[in-house]
């Protein structure tokens, strides 16, 4: 019965311990804005107005690691700005991009 009752609790602790881990790793995600585009979002937004302007846009880090891969963060900004407006919104900015479908060959 003793070790039933041992058992149980050392798998009910490492269950627990793996839950907590999960959390914290959670936590530091949004921390740093990952996950959470409205997050990111507001970090990005320099004026807090509401809405990214391209030049707000390209001085993120995430623009930057862009350029430093070889990208062009432009075309991502454009690609985003649904309603051509120069500047994403937060629907805009969050909205997943599509997935690219194959060409015919």
């Amino acid at each position: 019965m003793i070790k039933k009752f041992l058992t149980l609790a050392v798998v009910f602790a490492a269950v627990l311990s793996v839950g907590f881990a999960a959390e914290e790793e959670k936590g530091k995600a949004k921390a740093k804005g990952k996950g959470d585009p409205a997050a990111a979002f507001k970090k990005m937004d320099a004026d807090a107005d509401g809405k990214l302007t391209e030049a707000e846009f390209l001085a993120s880090p995430g623009a930057k690691k862009q350029i430093e891969a070889g990208k062009d963060p432009k075309k991502g900004f454009a690609s985003k700005d649904k309603d051509k407006s120069g500047d994403l919104s937060l629907e805009e900015f969050s909205a997943a991009p599509k997935p690219k479908t194959p060409k015919p060959e």
